[in-house]
């Protein structure tokens, strides 16, 4: 099963690119969210069904996406050696 990486950066299907900031329950329904922000514009957070984030992209819906999954993990090395 896949997991979620805490301060992780993942990229959406569409494109854009955001922080994973923590993992929330729901007090009433116990349901997972994944808490993330929006590493452009104004820096919005925001929260999404931890099914969902970690979906397939529907092929169907988009036939021309390269993105097997809605978010995905990003490896993003340093420029700096130390």
């Amino acid at each position: 099963m896949r997991r979620v990486k805490i301060n992780g950066i993942y990229k959406h299907f569409k494109g854009d690119y955001y922080l994973v900031e923590d993992i929330a329950i729901n007090s009433e329904t116990n349901e997972k969210y994944v808490v993330y922000r929006s590493l452009y514009g104004n820096n919005k957070l925001y929260i999404r069904p931890l099914k969902i984030f970690l979906s397939k992209v529907d092929s169907n819906k988009y036939p021309d996406i390269k993105q097997k999954y809605r978010f995905e993990l990003q490896k993003i090395e340093s420029k700096n050696n130390n």
